[in-house]
């Protein structure tokens, strides 16, 4: 594919900085966000506002979306005039929000059905990175449509992953945040019960960062709890929508897990508290002052 024209929905600070990433490599998409003024900011670069997601999926090539949950995604696919009532034939979606994979799966055959094809892709790493073309890409889909917008995801992300069939990379991106924010939970909740113990944070970090516990979570973690930064900009409200969605897609497997049932309750009783918007390592302070220490 030379030179395709991307449309662009969702323009918050991962999106707009991809956006910004794409303007430098020459592209001039058209975007579309519900925020005028990050609209404004990349219309001035060159950009190209639609006024509907049929318009700009009827004008583009590719159409991506990074998007903050798969409610969102589908109410944008389906509307009447929606991406699904616009998009054209050869066209691909690139789905780079985290989303439910059967949802995803029920997307992608919808498409297929239209001509089109779709890419999940969730993303690793940050908006620095995005801006950079730095992201690690957790794609997925049919072989041929991977392979049509390879070099444009290459030249989003730094590591690009090709995981196989369509929902493979929201899959694993939801695993993965599964382990992340258990990991961030149970570090902040040790960092707690040292504290209710009259144990010092900073020498429990030591003791713990000499063994084989180390880990960078545990570095935001020992940040935001010992001192005061809190740094991991991965909210605690989007911990808690992703491992709901980790429970959703367990449920459709047929199964259960049960420590994600456990960091989801204690993300869920965090938000709460009110403790929504703050980045993840901020759950020490609920867990430090509760009466009795949740499992």
């Amino acid at each position: 594919m030379t030179k395709p024209t991307i449309g662009f929905i969702g323009l918050g600070l991962m999106g707009s900085n991809m956006v910004e990433n794409l303007q430098k490599k020459g592209f001039e998409p058209i975007v579309m966000d519900l925020n005028k003024d990050a609209v404004a900011a990349v219309v001035a670069r060159g950009a190209t506002e639609a006024n509907s997601a049929a318009e700009l999926a009827a004008a583009s090539d590719i159409v991506m979306l990074c998007l903050t949950t798969s409610t969102v995604v589908e109410k944008l696919i389906y509307a009447e005039d929606g991406i699904l009532a616009g998009i054209k034939e050869g066209a691909v979606l690139i789905d780079f929000g985290t989303s439910i994979p059967a949802s995803t799966r029920k997307i992608g055959a919808d498409l297929a059905k239209k001509g089109a094809g779709m890419i999940d892709a969730p993303l690793g790493r940050t908006p620095a990175h995005a801006k950079d073309g730095l992201l690690n890409i957790m794609a997925s889909g049919d072989a041929a449509t991977f392979e049509k917008v390879k070099p444009i995801l290459e030249m989003q992300g730094e590591n690009v992953f090709n995981l196989g069939a369509l929902g493979a990379g929201h899959t694993t991106k939801l695993i993965n945040n599964f382990m992340g924010m258990t990991t961030v939970a149970a570090m902040s909740q040790a960092f707690a019960v040292a504290d209710k113990a009259g144990v010092d944070r900073q020498q429990l970090f030591d003791i713990m960062s000499t063994g084989p516990s180390n880990s960078p979570f545990m570095g935001f973690c020992k940040n935001y709890a010992v001192d005061g930064v809190s740094d991991l900009g991965f909210s605690i409200d989007n911990a808690n929508k992703d491992l709901g969605y980790f429970l959703e897609m367990v449920k459709d497997l047929g199964t259960r897990a049960q420590i994600a049932e456990g960091t989801s309750a204690n993300l869920k009783a965090a938000v709460d508290a009110g403790m929504g918007k703050g980045n993840v390592p901020e759950i020490f302070d609920y867990f430090r002052e509760l009466d009795v220490i949740r499992l």
